[in-house]
């Protein structure tokens, strides 16, 4: 009779191991010689400079090429305070009803199954497939003179195009991707353990959702408003088709950047281009943060 050895068991867990093997691929990808590493950083810092932090400071040069009193009353004008106040409220309003329908989309998807779901979050991704110009045609096909509903929109004295509804409805539609995808693989990542045991427990559906659901991920509804808000305060084209340009009324600041610069107003163009830069800066170190928040929590669920 011969005596088998059995294999040995391994007894490292498998989160374990799947972190080891994922740090000794990192590892693997190290191998290149000192030179080629700086060759590759280089190019990487060179790309960066020549096309995210020269333009960045040739706007904000511009802006200030005649002092910072002429940058002031560029933007104290009425013209370009009506464009800011119009930006701000829009974006208010859009990103309000992008986060009830970002958590009611992410809700339903990540935690029922029904018919249609797939066809729901292709639905949810189709602003990114179409062009915000389209988008913005759509709405003048609904809610213009000759549009479907446009008789009875007129004979009831409402106005939708080349007013602030429009431009609110034309924003909302190009951005409402962004709080549901922040939520979706995140809630479903999750799982429905805790809300079934809180059920379990008496609790109801509001009190599940804002006990133990909304706290899990408001990490990903702070991630998602924020890029939304960004979206929303650098939209062009949509708005640029529903809004009519009427000047001191329905011009949002992109908007008004392009009529200024248009008109030789550099100075004044650049000033309200600042604005958006500044917002694109304060946008990225508050996304870098959430995403270091969102990482933790991945962590924590994963021990």
């Amino acid at each position: 009779m011969t005596m088998q050895i059995a294999e040995p068991v391994s007894l490292t867990p498998p989160d374990a191991r799947a972190r080891a093997h994922a740090a000794a691929a990192r590892d693997s990808l190290r191998t290149e010689p000192p030179a080629v590493r700086i060759v590759i950083i280089a190019l990487a810092v060179l790309f960066l400079s020549a096309f995210v932090v020269l333009p960045l400071v040739l706007v904000f040069a511009q802006a200030f090429s005649k002092g910072v009193l002429a940058y002031f009353a560029a933007l104290a004008d009425p013209e370009a305070l009506s464009a800011i106040k119009l930006t701000l409220l829009v974006a208010a309003i859009s990103v309000g009803l992008n986060l009830v329908f970002g958590l009611v989309a992410a809700w339903a998807i990540a935690k029922f199954e029904f018919p249609g779901k797939t066809f729901l979050i292709t639905l949810i991704d189709l602003p990114f497939s179409v062009s915000p110009v389209i988008s913005g045609l759509v709405f003048v096909l609904l809610f213009g003179a000759q549009g479907y509903f446009g008789g009875w929109l007129r004979d009831h004295d409402i106005q939708i195009l080349f007013a602030v509804p429009g431009i609110a409805l034309a924003t909302t539609f190009v951005t409402f991707p962004f709080v549901a995808r922040a939520l979706i693989p995140l809630m479903q990542e999750q799982g429905t353990q805790e809300e079934e045991a809180a059920i379990s427990l008496g609790a109801s559906g509001l009190q599940t959702f804002f006990r133990v659901t909304l706290p899990n991920i408001k990490w990903g509804v702070l991630y998602g408003v924020l890029l939304c808000n960004a979206r929303a305060m650098g939209e062009f084209g949509a708005v640029s088709v529903v809004s009519g340009h009427i000047r001191g009324e329905t011009n949002t600041m992109p908007l008004l950047v392009e009529i200024l610069y248009n008109e030789y107003q550099f100075v004044a163009a650049f000033a309200i281009a600042s604005l958006l830069a500044m917002l694109a800066l304060i946008t990225l170190i508050a996304k870098t943060v959430l995403e270091h928040h969102l990482d933790e929590g991945q962590d924590v669920n994963d021990h």
